[in-house]
């Protein structure tokens, strides 16, 4: 047997060098390809589980207005346990919602809470809107006095989007799109997306 048979007998198994590096080289490059795929869809989804968890908060607020046949508050506030008491304001990394008492002997009784911008980090929610009341017939109403700190309601006076409403904006810079929670006076309560259209056909645009 000759040295050349030798030699081609021997590499049945393995990679040479060169192989390796070209298989690395491609590797690399598509990873490099999908990390920004990666990371736009990482933050569509952050900006949708922070749209669908106040949308959610917002309608249980009017959801036991309706039950309990009284008003109800829905602030944003930075108390993760409102339990124990919270403050209102325009911004906060959790929602509260709590009962306004008909009468000074009457006691508040806080009716849910959740995770806000806390459910996704780098995510905004922009909006006029302070708080939220609503009356027992599910209808947003101006109450300044809610026996929250910092929480005062004032109900829309401008239309948008086909009706008086306070349109809540979430978004976040590395995602492609941004969501609505549009809150009606009448009560409705609906998610869109802004850069799309609103049609028969498109029932997801604003």
């Amino acid at each position: 047997m000759s040295r050349i048979q030798r030699t081609a007998g021997l590499r049945t198994e393995g990679f040479t060098l060169i192989e390796m590096v070209v298989t690395m080289t491609i590797f690399a490059l598509l990873v490099a390809l999908t990390i920004p795929t990666m990371r736009t869809w990482v933050a569509d989804a952050k900006v949708r589980a922070v749209a669908e968890s106040l949308q959610n908060g917002i309608r249980l607020a009017q959801t036991e207005a309706l039950r309990r046949g009284r008003q109800v508050v829905f602030t944003f506030t930075n108390t993760a346990n409102p339990q124990v008491g919270f403050t209102g304001g325009s911004s906060g990394n959790y929602w509260a919602a709590q009962t306004i008492p008909l009468d000074p002997s009457e006691a508040a009784v806080v009716v849910g809470s959740g995770p806000l911008t806390a459910a996704g980090s780098t995510v905004t929610i922009s909006g006029f809107v302070v708080s939220l009341c609503y009356n027992s017939v599910g209808r947003l109403v101006t109450n300044v006095s809610t026996g929250v700190a910092g929480a005062v309601c004032i109900a829309p006076i401008v239309v948008q989007y086909g009706s008086l409403s306070w349109p809540l904006t979430v978004s976040n810079p590395l995602a492609d799109h941004s969501l609505i929670v549009n809150v009606a006076l009448g009560g409705q309560i609906r998610m869109c997306d802004p850069s799309q259209t609103l049609s028969a056909n498109n029932p997801y645009g604003c």
